[in-house]
């Protein structure tokens, strides 16, 4: 008989824990730091990065990279790989390789779709920001205007930069110096992304190769 009733009591014990756990699930273990979280060298088209050609302009994978082609004045194009992630810290290489100085290029993090993400870019020019885009309006969150900076190399160079969302904390790096550390508490997760854009003059030409996103 005793055995009968600690059998129902572990029966009713059990479920009440299944109901609880429907409840309150159990939280999902964050990666260490430094973990990789994902990576790509960019050299098979497989890879699941968006592809565009429209009119002239296109993103495609060429030479084990992924290349930006902006052909028409004041147009952005971003591509993403289809992930969601909380945490990132992204580094990547981006090379201007044509068309003006006067453009924009860098990094997307917690990108809820086209209308809602951030954005960290630099110019071939010399200048920085950090861009919020809510409900398909853009926003400097950094400053007023893009601000110089002196760690982007200009022209036709290879810039390095380093992408930190953690929490409501963003922060921008370029060729191994800080440039930006703010806070923003808009988005909390989302897709990563590569974005380039022109201003005034098209022909904007900008290409990415070995990306890594890391947990911070």
């Amino acid at each position: 008989m005793k055995r009968i009733i600690i059998s129902l009591l572990l029966v009713i014990l059990l479920s009440a824990c299944s109901a609880l756990d429907a409840v309150f699930p159990k939280t999902t273990e964050i990666p260490p730091s430094g973990t990789v979280l994902f990576t790509d060298t960019f050299s098979s088209a497989e890879s699941g990065w968006n592809t565009w050609n429209q009119n002239g302009s296109y993103v495609i994978y060429q030479a084990d990279g992924l290349r930006f082609f902006v052909d028409k004045p004041h147009l952005d194009f971003y591509s993403k790989p289809g992930y969601t992630f909380t945490d990132v810290r992204l580094e990547v290489e981006a090379i201007k390789i044509g068309g003006p100085d006067n453009n924009t290029f860098g990094v997307i993090c917690r990108m809820q779709d086209e209308k809602n993400y951030y954005a960290f870019v630099i110019s071939s020019d010399g200048y920085a920001g950090i861009i919020k885009v809510e409900e398909g309006v853009y926003q400097l969150i950094n400053s007023e205007s893009m601000e110089f900076a002196p760690s982007v190399r200009q022209g036709e160079a290879i810039n390095y930069l380093v992408v930190t969302c953690q929490y409501n904390f963003l922060k921008l790096d370029i060729n191994g110096e800080n440039q930006f550390s703010i806070q923003d508490n808009s988005f909390t997760h989302g897709d990563v992304g590569l974005i380039a854009g022109s201003f005034e003059e098209p022909g904007v030409d900008i290409f990415f190769d070995n990306l890594t996103v890391f947990q911070p």
